[in-house]
């Protein structure tokens, strides 16, 4: 059944959190539209999360929740969340209470006045080390800069999408996932509005040094050809300082000069080899998200759900 609105909320062992989200997700829902549906996807939780969502929609008729039968990721929930949503519109933000619900409203204004997508953009982010506010900043502003598409700066996932919005997401099935700049990909009417990102409430972060550098390397490949054109310069570059050396060694043997040609031939091996071997890696790399697209496996497997209609999709 069709709502207004729905709210998708991947979730991975935050359990602490999962009571308070619902409450002030109802406070503020209740007051904005007619009708709504939270919907909390379970990726792979080992702590009581599902059973917390359990005892959620057994007391709310607004609540479901799917439960996947391991941790697929974060933007495999995101994905999950968005095909079985049901809303005119559907907000998607995490569940450690760092995207305020009390912003939707301000997304929900938006989207009524005609934008297709509304994303929540960080003017300022509280709790955070300077090495990860640092870091992140310079991503987002790089990968600006190399991708195909223009990705708003110091945006995560949380956002709206209208249901065309997600209708056309739900057609992009690939495997290596980046939601923020899959939605930039697609167009349509956007528009950011600003907001502060809150500390989290309980728990400890989810996403770990390495889990973000797998995300931006999924952002840079899924999204551009520089790093393969960088290769490429890489290759010409070692080639021009071997011929250029080349050419010094044989001027200085012709001008009767002494030149021990150990060094030099080692350093161009060097060069040579690490420029091969940086190109091959490189072209490994796209070649293996390649392999990973043709064997067309499910993006993610259900195991459970809750508060469904009698029938729900299986995957």
């Amino acid at each position: 059944m069709e709502v207004e609105l729905s709210v998708v909320v991947p979730v991975f062992n935050e359990v602490e959190n999962i009571p308070e989200l619902h409450r002030r997700l109802t406070k503020v829902l209740q007051e904005l539209v007619e009708s709504y549906e939270i919907l909390f996807v379970d990726d792979g939780s080992s702590d009581r999360s599902w059973a917390a969502i359990h005892v959620l929609a057994s007391g709310d008729d607004h609540v479901r929740g799917l439960s996947f039968s391991r941790n697929f990721g974060h933007q495999m929930a995101f994905a999950a969340g968005l095909d079985h949503a049901n809303g005119r519109a559907v907000v998607i933000m995490d569940a450690d209470l760092q995207d305020p619900p009390e912003v939707i409203p301000e997304l929900v204004a938006q989207w009524r006045e005609g934008h297709e997508v509304v994303y929540a953009q960080r003017a300022r982010r509280e709790g955070e080390t300077i090495f990860k506010v640092f870091t992140a900043a310079t991503f987002y502003r790089l990968l600006k800069r190399i991708t195909s598409v223009s990705i708003p700066v110091d945006t995560g996932d949380f956002r709206l999408m209208s249901a065309r919005a997600v209708e056309a997401f739900r057609r992009m099935p690939e495997r290596h996932r980046f939601t923020r700049a899959m939605v930039a990909w697609m167009g349509f009417r956007q528009i950011g509005v600003s907001y502060v990102r809150a500390a989290r409430r309980a728990g400890e972060t989810k996403y770990t040094l390495s889990k973000m550098v797998r995300l931006a390397n999924d952002a840079v490949t899924s999204f551009s050809h520089v790093p393969l054109l960088a290769a490429l310069w890489l290759g010409v570059a070692a080639l021009v300082l071997g011929l250029g050396g080349g050419l010094v060694f044989t001027v200085t043997r012709l001008a009767g000069v002494w030149v021990s040609t150990h060094w030099g031939l080692m350093a161009g091996m060097l060069t040579l080899a690490g420029a091969q071997l940086v190109a091959l890696g490189l072209l490994g790399e796209w070649v293996g998200r390649i392999y990973e697209e043709v064997k067309r496996r499910p993006l993610y497997l259900v195991q459970d759900v809750v508060g469904f209609p009698p029938s729900p999709p299986s995957t």
